[in-house]
């Protein structure tokens, strides 16, 4: 009896054997927690969602994105501290944080850099391009899954008409902390005040700032056309953004992943940087409609040249000339 149990467990725990070769082991599931600072009707938003709907669909539901807006994650600069220590997080940044870190990649957000989606694809295809994100993935653990997400163009939001950067003189413009930044407010004219986007509105009303340069979803959004008059068509920065990741979080993906992850963020940015194009009209007329006056008539020979101080100050002409040249601009 005992010898024919032992067969009837013995073939049971073979049978078992047999059934785990021909079964394939469960597929790992991936999350990222996504952040950004804009709010929840913002077209970038959309497009987040977008982006995590499409991977979700190539991957099986296996790699999931969960967008969080308004910054609920935390502060940007805290946020990717936290992605260079491996946290399965995620980040929509620019290239003037992403600076700090590799100083030369800071270019793309200067002044008058790059002013056209063209021209930001074809930062794809740049050697220095790639050098720096290789950099920032190798010794910053900031791994860089695309750059195709463009919001527009920047201009200057004020309470009085600006036409040339003499203009801007005295006038605290709030823009994001990092050196480039700084460096091309304050070459353009402005005093440049360092400030998080959710503390813009408030600054304003209590006289903190007195103007801050965004794009024009921005200004919709955010009703900021209720305590800023004068939108001034300066087109300074066409701001290019980064969705950035942890390179460790990302090499853990399975290669497949990997290819869906930064494909679809390639293709959804697009898309949105397109409808961005759109949307940038229906918002500059809803300002206008609440009585934000437009100043189209701007010098910009006189900005364009004042925006050159901001490379030089930075030390970054050579870098801008380089990638200039790799991308036949």
């Amino acid at each position: 009896m005992r010898h024919s149990a032992k067969r009837i467990l013995s073939s049971c725990a073979m049978a078992g054997l047999a059934l785990a070769t021909v079964l394939p082991a469960a597929a790992q599931e991936y999350t990222l927690s996504f952040n950004h600072v804009l709010g929840p009707g913002e077209p970038y938003h959309a497009g987040f969602l977008k982006w995590a709907e499409r991977v979700s669909e190539r991957t099986n539901g296996e790699l999931e994105i969960e967008v969080f807006h308004s910054s609920q994650l935390g502060v940007e600069e805290d946020i990717i501290e936290q992605i260079r220590q491996g946290a399965s997080i995620g980040q929509n940044t620019d290239a003037a944080r992403l600076g700090n870190y590799v100083p030369g990649i800071a270019v793309v957000n200067g002044p008058y850099f790059v002013e056209s989606l063209d021209e930001v694809a074809a930062l794809n295809d740049s050697p220095t391009m790639n050098k720096w994100q290789d950099q920032l993935s190798k010794e910053f653990g900031l791994k860089v899954v695309c750059f195709d997400w463009v919001q527009g163009h920047r201009q200057f939001f004020t309470a009085k008409p600006v036409r040339t950067p003499a203009d801007l003189n005295g006038l605290r413009i709030r823009t994001p902390p990092a050196p480039i930044w700084q460096e091309s407010i304050r070459a353009l004219g402005a005093a440049p005040v360092a400030m998080n986007f959710g503390d813009v509105y408030p600054g304003l009303q209590q006289k903190a700032i007195d103007g801050a340069e965004l794009v024009y979803p921005n200004i919709a959004a955010g009703k900021l056309y209720e305590v800023l008059r004068y939108a001034n068509e300066t087109g300074h920065i066409l701001l290019v953004n980064f969705q950035v990741v942890s390179s460790a979080w990302f090499e853990d993906l399975p290669a497949d992943y990997q290819t869906a992850l930064v494909e679809e963020c390639r293709s959804v940015g697009r898309e949105t940087s397109e409808a961005i194009q759109v949307a940038t009209e229906k918002s500059k007329e809803e300002v206008q409609k609440h009585g934000m006056q437009v100043v189209g008539d701007v010098d910009m020979a006189a900005f364009r040249k004042a925006g050159d101080q901001a490379y030089e100050a930075l030390g970054l002409t050579d870098a801008k000339n380089q990638v200039h040249k790799e991308i036949g601009k």
